[in-house]
């Protein structure tokens, strides 16, 4: 259980799926050396027993801007001490990196948490789905409003034009949640994890191709989602009516759904994505108002 107590005043960033190998440690690290860069002293906890992003942090060495760190892999049960307890008080921002196990209840812990949530996304097949499932889920049975703009998408080890991160896209547009950044397939994410750096620590020249999506970034975290007066409320799901989000939502599942069934061997997203629209059609019946 992790307590919000004590860390209301904090920036809380949090980075999740739980689809495994998607990139969270190297997102949740560069986060925090660039936010440490600019002379903030962010402290990272490290959920995932694999201890990624603390390894991370034992390589950096006292020249570089102080992160601080916190190991809480049993996030099942908390650290013995309570986590705002040993928050240094010059830090701000608070990043929590965590493992792609996680159960439905820590889900809606960390979703209830968040100042902001940020879900890195690899253009692969598995990847795609495995992400539209937990958007979809994130909105449809975690009750996530996307209006908070708390969510958003940084695509990991792109490489464009291919069907998987095209149908990333279209789902993503549909359901208004934005892709913040998107990381390149680049020897630049490794070596920096290596060095226990962040990417904005490399020597300029050989981030120029880089620097801007990290920019983008955080550009995005700088700002602190404020809701101003009432929230309208979500438009009920149901057969006489459903909304192009609703559809998109459904649409998702179905396609992940299919490709799940078949063990995510072989298949065509796109197809997959044509045949879950069929279905969703063939079962809802669509109004325009």
């Amino acid at each position: 259980m992790i307590e919000d107590t004590g860390l209301r005043d904090l920036h809380k960033i949090v980075v999740i799926n739980p689809k495994g190998g998607c990139g969270k440690s190297t997102l949740a690290t560069n986060v925090a050396s660039t936010f440490a860069r600019r002379g903030a002293f962010p402290t990272l906890v490290d959920c995932d027993p694999n201890g990624f992003s603390m390894r991370w942090l034992e390589k950096r060495t006292d020249k570089r801007p102080p992160i601080f760190g916190i190991e809480a892999y049993d996030i099942s049960d908390g650290p013995a001490e309570p986590i705002s307890a040993r928050v240094p008080e010059e830090s701000k921002t608070i990043i929590f990196d965590l493992p792609a196990a996680i159960t439905s209840g820590q889900l809606i812990e960390f979703t209830y948490l968040a100042d902001s949530l940020l879900v890195p996304v690899m253009p692969s097949a598995v990847d795609v789905y495995s992400a539209t499932r937990f958007i979809a889920e994130l909105l449809l049975n975690r009750q996530l409003d996307r209006r908070d703009k708390k969510l958003a998408i940084v695509a990991n080890r792109v490489r464009r034009n291919t069907k998987s991160y095209r149908m990333l896209q279209r789902f993503l547009t549909s359901l208004k949640i934005p892709v913040i950044a998107e990381f390149r397939d680049s020897q630049n994410f490794v070596a920096a994890m290596d060095e226990g750096i962040g990417v904005c620590e490399l020597p300029p020249y050989r981030i120029r191709n880089d620097i801007g999506q990290i920019n983008a970034l955080m550009k995005w975290l700088e700002r602190r989602p404020a809701l101003d007066g009432e929230q309208p409320e979500a438009e009920p799901l149901s057969e006489d009516r459903l909304s192009d989000e609703q559809r998109m939502e459904l649409i998702a599942a179905a396609a992940y759904r299919r490709a799940e069934e078949r063990g995510f061997q072989g298949g065509d997203p796109s197809l997959d994505w044509a045949e879950a629209e069929r279905e969703v059609d063939a079962t809802y019946k669509r109004h325009t108002t």
